[in-house]
């Protein structure tokens, strides 16, 4: 072997070494910061998961941190937690206020793509299924529906099997419940989420900040949620009065906490813990 071979070999052994110490050293440095940091041994079970997590504690175990639901939502809903999350590091969540999950990719891309099911998507391909069986029974000895498009009947099943979390109502900052109402945009011009509006024929998400609304009273919660009147009302009171109120099919998307037009939201969703 040459000298100069020889070299470039010692060289190339020794950088190589240098990389493998300091992956280790970053490593090493990782897990000195998790251990000390105090969110570091307990995992946060305030997360609000993307569609079909699994078990919380299960789900962070299993979650290998790929980032792929992150990067097929095409609303950018999700976010992979930052370092200082502790065991959670990696996992991913999503922020509602900033970005809820409007359901506008219409197949649950980022349980789909799961390659751990940690976001369990068997699940709503059962629903999905038992939807088309049911819509089949109904249609036995009938004339079927010549609008009927079976994926829309799954797709519909689907999200509304959906249950991240439960709206909960602030009702002594809620506008409606102050009898008033709401003009203009809910978000300022700066705010870039978006969502798909269920009232218009939209095929994507538009910019929030370039809707407007002039409410009598406000009921831009009920407007904007996509799973409509099976998840929030704005119900008549015995006076008279209408007031929005969260049903049991709540499936926690947000939307309704991304559309609420009082400085901090008043209505929230909480978690759901499997």
């Amino acid at each position: 072997m040459s000298k100069n071979k020889t070299d470039i070999d010692r060289r190339q052994f020794f950088k190589s070494g240098a990389i493998a110490l300091g992956s280790i050293a970053i490593v090493g440095v990782a897990s000195n910061y998790l251990k000390a940091n105090k969110k570091g041994d307990i995992p946060d079970t305030n997360y609000l998961r993307p569609p079909g997590a699994i078990n919380e504690e299960t789900f962070v175990s299993e979650c290998i941190k790929c980032g792929l639901c992150v990067q097929i939502c095409p609303i950018q809903a999700i976010k992979l937690a930052d370092i200082d999350a502790g065991l959670d590091y990696g996992t991913p969540y999503i922020d509602i206020r900033e970005q809820a999950c409007d359901f506008s990719c219409d197949s649950l891309q980022c349980v789909e793509t799961c390659p751990t099911a940690v976001l369990d998507f068997q699940q709503f391909k059962r629903e999905g299924e038992k939807a088309i069986e049911k819509y089949d029974q109904e249609m036995a000895g009938k004339q079927m529906d010549k609008n009927y498009n079976p994926f829309k009947v799954q797709i519909i099943a689907m999200k509304e099997h959906v249950n991240m979390g439960m709206a909960k109502l602030n009702t002594s900052t809620c506008l409606a419940y102050q009898d008033k109402g709401f003009k203009g945009s809910v978000r300022d011009d700066s705010f870039e989420g978006v969502n798909r509006s269920p009232y218009t024929k939209d095929r994507k998400a538009t910019p929030l900040a370039d809707k407007k609304y002039d409410r009598e009273v406000c009921d831009i919660c009920v407007k904007e949620c996509p799973i409509g009147e099976k998840a929030i009302i704005m119900e008549v009171m015995s006076d008279g009065a209408k007031r929005p109120k969260v049903l049991d099919a709540c499936t926690g998307c947000g939307v309704c906490v991304m559309v609420c037009p009082t400085e901090q939201p008043s209505i929230i969703v909480e978690p759901i813990k499997a």
